[in-house]
């Protein structure tokens, strides 16, 4: 099925563009043929009928075989040169004759008015326009000038058109780079909004559309941060309530004597202490380090060397990327450590493409179905039919990895395994 926007252009400022110039260009293109099919056509016309009265005198002298002095008025009279008897050779085009039709529409009135068969043309050796036709067995030649023939200075309209026209598309660039410039700022400022950093200076500018709705970002990105300190505020006053009954407990079985059930008591207070950090870590959703150039290979290596040869990686010498180290430490962290605990046998893989990194983690574990991945990604989902059997955690490793890529820009997306397990993939870009 046929549809315009995929043979238009897809950016805004292209079809803005488009549609200033091709007005423009249709305008100039039916002017131009309105101009040279109608108008100078009909000009020409005229002036190839009165080239035709001023000949046909010629013609009749011709014929008539009259005096010299005879010939000599006509030719003064009508401000022409001519001859009853002229000399062979043959005529070269004229090339303002030549186009539109020009020549056509003299010869068709001289031969209408004649009578008889005319050549028009140029001589080699002058540039006067040589009119030639058989008059009382001889061939009569006529010589007028251009400037006679046709309006050489038509195309002056057209010139003035396209200055005109080309002064008016440079308007509408200039334009349209205002009001474009404003909205890619403000799509840059929404961007950076998303991934919880500020652009310094951004004010809202251009139409007042666009002002209105860089003002909405603007409030709806300060209710979000407001919302959003709210959270981390109220579960850090939760974490911190908790963590001091916790350390009591904690302190309390440090005095008794080492049992199983103490050492049992002991493990489950600190997966409830890892529990109140990773809720503190998904409700800031951040690490504390600010963006700055690091190497990802490094970052990779360092973290498959915590877990002593049970995982394999393949990563190139250097991959320079911006971001947060320690937010895609936690997150890469998160990641491995799934592999790890739900799969056999772990390959970490680092491509460093054109124009996004991507670290593979593939595990040799059961995966999980395909309708379930994105499942995987909600805060708190557990998937014990497949992977989470008897596996301590608290659902949020997978979303906060998500999270943490989404902030820089990229994804985490899974997928099947080469080697049958679940392939979990962190894209990064430049």
């Amino acid at each position: 099925m046929f549809r315009l926007r995929d043979i238009t252009p897809h950016g805004l400022y292209a079809r803005s563009l488009l549609m200033v110039v091709l007005p423009i260009v249709l305008i100039l293109m039916l002017t131009t043929w309105y101009y040279y099919g109608n108008h100078i056509a009909e000009v020409n016309r005229k002036l190839g009928q009165s080239i035709a009265r001023d000949v046909s005198l010629v013609q009749d002298f011709c014929e008539r075989r009259a005096e010299d002095i005879a010939g000599d008025l006509i030719g003064n009279r009508l401000d022409l040169t001519f001859t009853c008897s002229a000399p062979g050779g043959e005529l070269e085009a004229e090339p303002m004759l030549e186009a539109f039709s020009y020549r056509t529409i003299l010869q068709e009135e001289l031969s209408t008015r004649l009578g008889v068969p005319v050549r028009v043309g140029l001589s080699p050796h002058d540039s006067m326009v040589h009119i030639r036709f058989p008059a009382a067995g001889k061939t009569a030649e006529v010589l007028i000038e251009r400037k006679r023939v046709v309006t050489i200075t038509s195309h002056f309209f057209i010139i003035w058109v396209i200055i005109f026209s080309l002064m008016m598309v440079a308007l509408a660039i200039a334009f349209l780079n205002q009001q474009v410039r404003s909205i890619l700022r403000l799509s840059e400022a929404a961007r950076a909004f998303g991934r919880g950093r500020d652009i310094p200076g951004f004010r809202p500018s251009g139409a007042n559309e666009v002002r209105d709705a860089a003002r909405a970002v603007i409030d709806m990105k300060n209710r979000l941060t407001a919302f959003a300190e709210q959270r981390t505020a109220m579960l850090a006053g939760v974490s911190h309530d908790l963590r001091t009954p916790l350390t009591r407990l904690k302190l309390s079985l440090a005095m008794m004597e080492e049992t199983d059930e103490i050492k049992a008591m002991k493990a489950d207070l600190d997966d409830m202490a890892m529990m109140l950090d990773e809720y503190l870590a998904f409700a800031r959703n951040e690490d504390g380090d600010e963006a700055a150039p690091f190497d990802l290979a490094v970052l990779v290596r360092e973290i498959a060397a915590g877990y002593d040869q049970k995982v394999r990686i393949t990563v190139p010498e250097t991959v320079r990327i911006n971001g947060r180290r320690l937010a895609l430490k936690r997150a890469l962290t998160n990641l491995v450590s799934n592999a790890v605990l739900y799969g056999g046998e772990v390959r970490v893989t680092l491509v460093d493409g054109p124009h996004a990194a991507e670290v593979h983690v593939d595990d040799s574990g059961p995966g999980i179905p395909r309708e379930q991945y994105e499942e995987a990604f909600r805060p708190f989902s557990r998937l014990d039919e497949s992977r989470s059997q008897n596996a301590s955690g608290t659902g949020l490793g997978l979303t906060l990895a998500r999270d943490t890529a989404r902030a820089h820009g990229g994804d985490v997306r899974l997928s099947e395994s080469p080697q049958g397990g679940l392939r979990a993939s962190l894209r990064l870009p430049h």
